[in-house]
């Protein structure tokens, strides 16, 4: 159910209120009105790093961060810092950092904030640093594209748009209204959190990654070698529902790769990945 028609159906229920209560309960809709107004509000940096530290936490809830070479974490931020060094935005509030989870999941997440997880299964799997660089790209993308954000800016809305139902129902006794309004809202945040980002944001980060990697002097085509693997392993590259499959993203993928020539200097690389990871 879409906000404003939470906005039409307390309404309409708060309507029946007593008339004493006339006034409190038009200050509880005039301030859902103003949660409203406010969904496509900017939010800054700083906000979205304190936004990312709560995504976080629930990340961390359920995974636990890989301890046990502390010399592989500081090879992935260092090439994250190569890669974000050379980006559009080198710069964001406190920066930019990578953890391992201690997972044998094939998956990598980023938050709003500048964190980037990535999956001990995922990094076992892949071949070399290139194919490592390109999934630090693609969650890069997704923060500097402000993907999460507007995730983020629609939970956060929904809870203001909760609490001030909850006030509103309070103030006119509207009990089961009131529970049918949180079943609605619960349903809206699992679905945001459930299905994430959609095809368009996918494909949009995955050009976005090729920038990024080229850029930096990585190999673009390693984003199709990570890809690859996802498509092999039976792997949609994510935990969520509405990520388009692997063979999609490599055909939308290799329509731009002439658009981003760089040599191929893997086998440089080769020893430091695998003295790193190995």
């Amino acid at each position: 159910m879409k906000p404003f028609l939470f906005v039409i159906i307390l309404s309409l229920a708060l309507s029946s209120a007593l008339p004493a209560q006339s006034r409190d309960v038009s200050d509880a809709l005039a301030q859902m009105e103003s949660a409203l107004s406010q969904i496509d509000a900017d939010i800054s940096s700083q906000d979205a790093y304190f936004l990312g530290r709560a995504v976080a936490a629930n990340i961390l809830a359920r995974y636990r961060i890989y301890t046990q070479k502390p010399a592989a974490t500081g090879y992935l931020n260092q090439i994250c810092a190569a890669i974000t060094i050379n980006s559009p935005v080198p710069v964001i509030y406190n920066g930019y950092h990578v953890a391992i989870l201690d997972s044998p999941d094939m998956d990598a997440f980023a938050t709003p904030g500048g964190h980037i997880f990535v999956c001990r299964g995922l990094l076992e799997a892949l071949p070399n640093e290139d194919a490592l660089a390109a999934v630090l790209a693609h969650g890069i993308a997704t923060i500097q594209l402000r993907q999460s954000i507007e995730i983020i800016k629609d939970m956060r809305l929904t809870q203001d748009l909760s609490n001030v139902a909850d006030q509103a129902a309070r103030i006119a006794g509207l009990n089961e209204k009131k529970m049918g309004f949180e079943n609605s809202v619960r349903e809206m945040v699992n679905t945001l959190v459930v299905n994430g980002y959609s095809r368009k944001q996918v494909f949009e980060a995955d050009i976005y990654a090729l920038k990024l990697l080229a850029i930096a002097g990585y190999s673009p085509s390693s984003l199709v070698d990570v890809l690859t693997l996802f498509q092999q392993r039976g792997n949609a590259g994510s935990s969520n529902g509405t990520h388009p499959q692997p063979a999609l993203r490599i055909a939308n993928i290799q329509r731009e790769l002439t658009l981003h020539p760089v040599q191929d200097t893997r086998s440089f690389r080769a020893s430091r990945f695998a003295l790193s990871l190995r």
